[in-house]
């Protein structure tokens, strides 16, 4: 496994970069399609490499994979275009000319078939002879997609130097199978989950044919006797999978026939003599719940030579022979070796990837604090190779949460966690109407260590998180719901958080705040909600607007005077109208001699704590620093200045961090030296607070945005009050002392 904790390599950065400036690199063709504007011979790993980092990205497409019609230059072997969208005509443009070895065109989509690809590829009489791998899974051949005199040419056996073939979830037929078996040198066929009924034709390909994939054959009509009588001719078969996925679902009479027949045959090989398939090292018989531990035991014993047993949803993985043989590796649920091994074997199988996952969320959740990167990578793989399966992604959430839960976390690569992350969040927006699973995605996000350090796109996971409001949630999703928003908003940026504060947003956390003081609770709950109103507001004027548009001034003033006991609730109160009085166009709405009064109340006292007082500073000294703007009697100004400048003379700095600033330009007004000397010395205290506190931010932010001129211009004018000139000295001396740090002499 690659070492997560390691930055990426520099060819995959490149490779990336490449992937999105393809517009610049190329000029656009007539039709739209795509010409390198320069491209010099490249190595022919490294074509291969950017064709398969487009298909990874989601960037080859019709126009874009144009770019390998240049075949000089750009020569590809091993071409792996999983998932896009590409047409008959582009795949035969731009990828047949090439002499390939290897195709994976796995789940392909944009109207290409099975036979149009086939086509394509015996067009090209290098590629005929050259190409040995090809992978075709998930694809309908659709034979009639061709003119009746090509269909009757085009043949899997014109590919004659095939040597591995994978047809799974196709619609393979008996007659094609027996073309397929005429390959001369064919070692590898998977014919997984196909319509066919008959497997005599492997008897065509019965000296070379090595590895045999052949899970769940649901119309396979054999009888025990025949079936084994054809596997048992197979002399070079080293591996042979005949599991199957039905163990999870009901299955009718007739498949409970089709299903013994197989299972006889199974126990026939298992219990038999080892001269029958003398080469195999390889079984999987996994969802065939007949299996009996005797059964495989007796196995295992006689094939000393094997190297793999696919028990999971057998209940045979406990035998103690297993465990004696170590270079034996075993698929199952009995042991977390089996079980990450059955996540490793199984990742295209979504039935058997929910079965691993369902036995590792029951080890999961004993684990004793174990940092485990690999088996939360696997989980992760799961996850990503069946984004489309809710039962996958609500099993796989669950397991993500036992491996990230409180300490787990902390020694994760945060690349890893980066990746689980994105994953989290593309599940809740596949299956927005599953609380289930949106409550699992949530419990992972309710994580310090990935909230606060690891990268991922914070303000699309608000947005997500945000939506989860509306309508009816039972009360543990809304409230971690609120608990991230709180914290994802701070980390935002302005231009992020206009976005976010939109009026349907406010009125959802409005709401929320509503409902919990109608009962005069205080929990998590409300305290997250107001936090997360009290960010949205924050050096956003039209969130602010919002708010005051939505009734919330009113609503906050029954929560101010409802909770006046509770400095924490009055504290982030007091903190969003701190906010609003920063915005000039709505002081007007704070300009209330009732609420001044309160809040002129909480300036000092012994039963008041220095947060609270704090933010009731802020409102009045913004709302007092522009007299034009004042509206109320001017004897009720001049105390509240009054007051301001004797409370905050008895302030003490706190010893925990009680604010953080995005920016100081709301207080560049406050520091002019036509201020009053209240306004003055709110904030300066404001800023020798936080400077003190986290002097490497906030004194770089200090210099950046110019706000140290203002407190030199402050402390030589002559009229400045002593207590500012000191403080404000108080500050300098903290920004040199930090650049004496940052910067020591020689």
């Amino acid at each position: 496994m690659a070492d997560e904790s390691c930055p990426a390599a520099l060819s995959e950065l490149c490779l990336a970069q490449v992937c999105l400036s393809l517009d610049t690199l190329c000029r656009i063709g007539p039709n739209g399609s795509m010409r390198l504007l320069w491209a010099p011979l490249l190595p022919q790993e490294m074509a291969d490499q950017i064709l398969n980092k487009m298909a990874v990205e989601g960037r080859l497409n019709d126009r874009t994979v144009s770019i390998f019609r240049n075949c000089e230059q750009l020569r590809l072997r091993k071409a792996r275009i999983r998932s896009s969208p590409l047409s008959a005509e582009a795949f035969r443009c731009a990828l047949c000319p090439h002499r390939l070895q290897e195709l994976d065109a796995s789940w392909v989509s944009g109207g290409l078939t099975g036979a149009q690809i086939l086509s394509g590829l015996a067009s090209n009489p290098e590629c005929r002879a050259s190409l040995q791998r090809l992978t075709l899974r998930g694809f309908q051949m659709e034979w009639e997609s061709l003119q009746v005199e090509e269909a009757a040419q085009v043949a899997f056996s014109s590919l004659k130097g095939l040597r591995t073939l994978n047809l799974a979830n196709t619609d393979l037929t008996d007659p094609t199978l027996e073309d397929i078996c005429t390959l001369p040198k064919l070692e590898g066929l998977d014919i997984s989950s196909t319509p066919v009924t008959e497997l005599s034709a492997l008897l065509g390909c019965r000296n070379t044919l090595r590895y045999l994939t052949a899970h769940g054959l649901r119309r396979l009509d054999m009888s025990s006797s025949r079936l084994i009588s054809v596997l048992g001719q197979l002399s070079a078969l080293q591996h042979l999978d005949l599991s199957d996925d039905r163990f999870a679902s009901a299955l009718s009479s007739a498949e409970d026939d089709i299903e013994s027949e197989v299972d006889q045959a199974l126990r026939l090989l298992l219990e038999g003599d080892p001269g029958v398939l003398p080469a195999l090292v390889s079984l999987d018989v996994s969802g065939r719940k007949r299996m009996t531990e005797g059964a495989i035991q007796a196995f295992v014993e006689r094939r000393c030579g094997l190297v793999f047993l696919g028990l999971l949803a057998t209940g045979a993985g406990s035998c103690d022979v297993l465990t004696a043989k170590d270079n034996l590796k075993v698929t199952g649920e009995a042991n977390e070796q089996q079980i990450c091994e059955s996540l490793r074997r199984y990742r295209e199988r979504e039935c058997f990837t929910r079965e691993a996952l369902v036995n590792l969320y029951q080890l999961t959740s004993d684990m004793d604090n174990q940092t485990r990167p690999d088996i939360l990578k696997l989980v992760l793989e799961g996850m990503q190779n069946h984004s489309d399966s809710l039962s996958v992604q609500l099993v796989a959430s669950a397991c993500i949460f036992n491996l990230t839960n409180q300490d787990m976390a902390v020694g994760m690569p945060h690349p890893l966690l980066s990746a689980v992350v994105n994953q989290v969040l593309k599940a809740m927006r596949g299956f927005p109407s599953h609380q289930q699973l949106q409550k699992n995605c949530l419990l992972v996000l309710c994580s310090d260590i990935i909230l606060q350090d690891v990268p991922f796109d914070r303000f699309e996971a608000a947005k997500l998180v945000m939506n989860l409001l509306s309508g009816q949630v039972d009360q543990t999703l809304q409230r971690m719901a609120v608990a991230i928003i709180s914290i994802l908003v701070a980390k935002l940026s302005t231009e992020q958080t206009t976005q976010l504060g939109a009026d349907i947003f406010i009125m959802k956390l409005l709401g929320i705040v509503q409902q919990k003081a109608m009962t005069g609770v205080v929990d998590s709950t409300l305290k997250f909600a107001l936090s997360a109103l009290w960010n949205l507001t924050d050096e956003t004027p039209t969130a602010s607007r919002h708010f005051i548009q939505c009734q919330g001034l009113e609503l906050y003033e029954e929560v101010l005077e409802s909770y006046y006991s509770e400095s924490s609730i009055q504290q982030k109160v007091l903190g969003l109208l701190n906010n609003i009085a920063e915005v000039e166009e709505l002081q007007a709405d704070l300009m209330d001699e009732g609420l001044l009064d309160h809040i002129m109340s909480l300036l000092q006292g012994p039963h008041v704590e220095v947060g609270v007082s704090y933010f009731a500073g802020g409102i009045l000294a913004h709302l007092t620093s522009r007299q034009d703007a004042w509206t109320l009697d001017q004897e009720l100004r001049q105390t509240i200045l009054e007051q301001l400048c004797a409370a905050i003379l008895t302030w003490d700095l706190p010893e925990r961090e009680m604010v953080s600033y995005r920016s100081f330009r709301p207080f560049f007004s406050l520091l002019q030296t036509c201020q009053p000397a209240g306004v003055q010395l709110w904030a300066v205290w404001a800023i020798r607070l936080v400077c003190t506190q986290n002097s490497m931010q906030y004194c770089r932010m200090l210099q950046e945005e110019g706000a140290v001129d203002l407190l030199k211009t402050l402390i030589s004018d002559l009229d400045t009050h002593s207590d500012i000139r000191r403080m404000a000295e108080c500050i300098l001396g903290i920004v040199e002392c930090q650049q004496t740090t940052s910067d020591p002499q020689d």
